[in-house]
């Protein structure tokens, strides 16, 4: 698709020419230094807006090249599309030659969608773009159908969450080449899974980024927690902002990418008329509108702020879709009653409660945590906009240990928790591993070659957990034991699986839960000493009854409306190594129901 967006970094046209641009406006002159197959050093021209361009006749894939900028300083290419030799080698030239066969793919809407997160290094024990493909029909059966990928740009080292990304533009090397990572999103559509690929637009890596060197890159209006704040809205912003905004836009129409997920946009700091995200997502919308493919963004923000996800035309920036983490703080507390770090704000129940109703559990009330009012209601919003979770990257992988859930919590407390993500009205998401109970950790790691900065992490990590009452050494990120802990065994299936299956089919199925308007929930606010939370889906001419019992201990549940109330689902049965079911089959009006401990029931209401 054509855009105002200027093109960077290096393509093949189709008569065989290379062209090479980059922007470096306050640069003498730049040459392209070709250090394979032949070297040469090649001098580029510059146009009015900083940027330096040159072709080069019969360029094949594989050349390699950094930019000589004022005849003495050499760097690789910000805009590279692969670095073969990691973040301090030469940028490659890659070639655009890969057969798609996904012609009828569509995309999908966040209402539709089950999403799976993955970490590719950890996913399988190939740590590749194969190794998930590998897993494509396995996800498929499972009910999934769409694939959350953390960020796979170029870091620096082998191991890496992918935060620490330099090469927006290039994918990982160890991970795979490009065209393996456009095999794996063709793949992934004939399985009729969407693929969404977490980015980071809100700064650069520690190690291996030169940007600086060519341009004002960086702004010091701002600080973000991991160093300086990209310029979006500062002097010579212009370029920075279309350097990202073509990169959203290469994930998306080159490599048939479905959605970004946007780390932490909250960091980026833009105070210009129109917001960055805003702009972003207009160029999606029109990516969207011209390839007849749905295509969504995805944002990470730690504010209850629905600015980012409301429409223009009604004062917003037009994101499609955000992470909500309360939801997950909220029943980490009721399952766990862990009160240390940002869970001291969430009261257990209550919390969940509103969690459920408003998707945001802070609404402008005061936060003891953050020490001040937080959050307004997200009025008008449907659920499927927010994306919940009981588990992910974060969640698990900030905790000292990387402990999940099936460690650390009984086989009926994690059914539970999977029945709350997956009877929501939100868009569910899976951390890979979860539907089958992995208990092998997820910690955090990292490769970088500085040795300063590998001690800098190291001690950071330990500052990080302060505020926690967690026992135990931290894990150095540094070691290649703490990557090879958290590959996933991959166990021989077991009942959770089944019943993960089962949610997630039935969730697909039935009207009242298929229905994400904020009209058609009734959730009953729980006084103290509660321990049921009790929830009314409606869809169509389709009411449900939802009983959750987050006590280690049977309770009961007195219906006291006139309706009858025949029984769809109970996680208590022998069939997923529950204790046996306690609660009728078929409820009158003034019938008791007493729920086993830590279970889910799904009553039709006739």
């Amino acid at each position: 698709m054509k855009t105002e967006y200027t093109f960077t970094g290096s393509t093949i046209l189709d008569n065989g020419t290379g062209l090479f641009c980059v922007w470096a406006p306050f640069r003498e002159s730049v040459s392209l230094l070709v250090k394979a197959p032949e070297p040469a050093i090649i001098p580029m021209q510059k146009n009015e807006e900083g940027y330096w361009h040159v072709t080069v006749p019969d360029a094949s894939p594989g050349m390699t090249y950094n930019y000589l900028l004022d005849g003495k300083l050499e760097r690789p290419d910000p805009a590279s599309r692969y670095q073969p030799e990691g973040v301090h080698g030469p940028s490659a030239l890659v070639g655009d030659n890969f057969k798609w066969s996904d012609e009828t793919w569509k995309g999908l809407d966040l209402h539709e969608m089950i999403i799976y997160e993955i970490h590719t290094g950890t996913f399988t024990a190939l740590q590749n773009f194969k190794g998930i493909l590998s897993k494509l029909n396995y996800l498929r059966a499972l009910g999934i159908n769409a694939i959350e990928i953390m960020p796979i740009a170029q870091f620096p080292g082998h191991r890496n969450w992918g935060y620490d990304g330099v090469y927006p533009f290039a994918v990982h090397n160890t991970y795979g080449t490009p065209n393996e990572l456009k095999a794996l999103v063709n793949a992934a559509h004939q399985y009729g899974i969407a693929v969404i690929l977490d980015v980071v637009y809100n700064h650069l890596g520690p190690e291996g980024a030169y940007f600086s060197d060519f341009g004002p890159w960086y702004t010091d209006k701002y600080k973000t927690p991991w160093g300086a704040a990209i310029n979006f809205d500062d002097a010579h912003s212009d370029a920075v902002r279309a350097y990202y905004i073509r990169n959203a836009l290469m994930w998306l129409e080159e490599y048939h990418i479905d959605g970004l997920r946007l780390d932490a946009v909250h960091a980026i700091w833009d105070s210009s008329a129109k917001h960055f995200t805003e702009e972003l997502a207009e160029a999606v919308n029109t990516l969207s509108h011209a390839t007849g493919r749905k295509k969504i963004l995805i944002a990470e923000i730690d504010f209850n702020n629905p600015r980012y996800i409301t429409q223009p035309d009604k004062g917003g920036y037009g994101m499609h879709g955000q992470w909500v983490d309360e939801f997950h703080h909220a029943l980490h507390v009721v399952l766990t009653k862990e009160k240390d770090g940002y869970y001291e704000d969430f009261d257990g129940l209550p919390s969940l409660a509103k969690a459920w109703r408003d998707s945001y559990v802070y609404t402008g009330q005061y936060s003891q945590h953050r020490k001040r009012k937080f959050g307004v209601p997200p009025h008008n919003l449907s659920y499927d906009k927010f994306i919940v979770f009981t588990q992910n990257h974060d969640q698990v992988g900030n905790r000292m240990l990387g402990d999940r859930l099936a460690a650390q919590l009984p086989m009926e407390a994690n059914k539970l928790a999977a029945a709350m993500l997956l009877l929501s009205p939100h868009t569910p998401m899976l951390f890979m591993g979860e539907e089958y109970g992995e208990t092998r950790p997820f910690l955090y790691f990292t490769s970088h070659g500085d040795e300063e900065l590998s001690k800098a992490v190291s001690e950071g990590r330990k500052n990080e957990f302060k505020a926690f009452s967690w026992a135990g050494d931290v894990p150095d990120p540094q070691s290649g034991k703490t990557f090879d802990q958290s590959i996933l065994s991959w166990p021989t299936p077991g009942p959770l699986l089944e019943y993960y299956r089962y949610l997630i089919a039935l969730r697909k199925t039935r009207r009242a839960l298929l229905n994400t308007e904020r009209d058609n929930i009734w959730v009953n606010m729980p006084q103290p000493g509660d321990v049921i939370l009790s929830v009314e889906r409606a869809g169509n001419d389709d009411r449900l009854l939802l009983l959750f019992n987050c006590s280690d201990q049977q309770a009961v549940f007195l219906h006291n409306r006139p309706h009858l109330l025949h029984k769809k689902f109970d996680s208590s049965v022998a069939i997923w190594q529950g204790p046996g079911p306690t609660a009728p089959d078929e409820v009158a009006e003034g019938t008791a129901i007493t729920l086993q401990p830590y279970s889910a029931i799904i009553y039709e209401i006739v």
